[in-house]
């Protein structure tokens, strides 16, 4: 059973260190830095409460919209449900909270995530060439009215 619940900058900061993808390991206090002037939601998700993955969101600068900024599945718990469910949560708290839009940009290079978003309805609505083409940045939209 998948559970998904607010996390604290803690448990961010470890379980940002348990994703692979991630090869810059962030310092403690990572996301405290980075959020606490921030409208923001923070979720970890368990599965049998044992930590699977994490989603992190702000307020953009337009009011209206959320930026879906860090998140990750551990390899062991990919294809089990965890990624929908804390992007479930993530947009319905986004409704409940006034926003109209969600985006986030991934990389050329994870092609999974970019299947994701596409499967929850978002649309690539700008991609950004930055690096070899592996690394450009792929911006991705959703409507949540």
């Amino acid at each position: 059973m998948i559970t998904v619940r607010t996390a604290s900058f803690s448990e961010l900061d470890e379980v940002h260190r348990m994703i692979p993808e991630f090869p810059d390991r962030v310092a403690h206090g990572f996301y405290e830095q980075n959020l606490k002037h921030r409208l923001f939601l923070a979720l970890v998700a368990e599965v049998n409460h044992e930590v699977a993955g994490f989603k992190v969101a702000y307020q953009s600068e337009s009011p209206e919209v959320l930026y879906s900024w860090m998140g990750g599945v551990l390899p062991e718990f990919r294809k089990t449900g965890v990624a929908n469910a804390l992007a479930e949560y993530q947009e319905n708290w986004a409704k409940e909270n006034g926003f109209k839009r969600v985006f986030f940009k991934t990389r050329n290079r994870f092609p999974a995530m970019i299947k994701f978003g596409l499967s929850r309805n978002f649309k690539i609505i700008e991609v950004l060439q930055k690096g070899g083409v592996q690394d450009y940045r792929i911006v991705m939209m959703k409507d949540l009215m």
